[in-house]
């Protein structure tokens, strides 16, 4: 068993099936935290570490946490690790899509790429992976699927299509977070 320490429903769905059912991954609160981990690191790593020792620390148990950010070129890699919280505090992935597309009017470089950096604390060490995906901003939303800016990011690979128009399945194959996964689980 393994602690995920994330309050994201999304994120816990998406890491739960890279995983498959052979891993065990319990949620924050299904081991009675319910605490809200500040992310107050200025790297996505920073926090990704923060997160994990906090609940390894507290719950003794092995836990593993991450922090993803889109990086757009044109943006000097922004939003980055302040993606969540690009248009305020609360977390709004519809006004921090309308905000990014807003800086990308007119621009043509359009290349941005996703990464997630995991952090896994266990045994009193911390370990980290990197999953990246390239790829560039679409001029507006697309499809229904994922969270967070998934209808805006279209990967290089596969077939055109954004991440929220593809299935679950086809987007871990080829994601950010699926790729750090992937490393994260030959280390378990």
């Amino acid at each position: 068993m393994i602690v995920f320490a994330t309050n994201n429903a999304h994120k816990l769905a998406e890491v739960r099936q890279i995983a498959g059912p052979e891993a065990e991954i319990k949620s924050m609160s299904e081991i009675g935290c319910h605490d809200d981990i500040p992310e107050t690191a200025t790297t996505l790593e920073g926090n990704a570490k923060l997160k994990a020792c906090y609940v390894s620390e507290r719950f003794g148990c092995d836990c593993f946490a991450d922090d993803t950010g889109l990086e757009v070129e044109a943006l000097g890699g922004a939003p980055g690790v302040y993606s969540a919280r690009y248009a305020g505090d609360g977390h709004d992935s519809k006004a921090n899509m309308a905000k990014l597309l807003m800086q990308m009017q007119g621009e043509t470089n359009r290349r941005a790429r996703f990464r997630t950096v995991i952090a896994l604390s266990r045994d009193g060490e911390v370990k980290m992976v990197e999953g990246i995906v390239e790829g560039k901003i679409a001029e507006t939303p697309c499809g229904v699927d994922g969270f967070g800016y998934d209808p805006i990011f279209i990967p290089d690979e596969g077939s055109g299509l954004t991440f929220a128009e593809m299935t679950a399945a086809e987007k871990n194959a080829i994601s950010h977070r699926g790729r750090a996964m992937s490393k994260l689980l030959d280390i378990i």
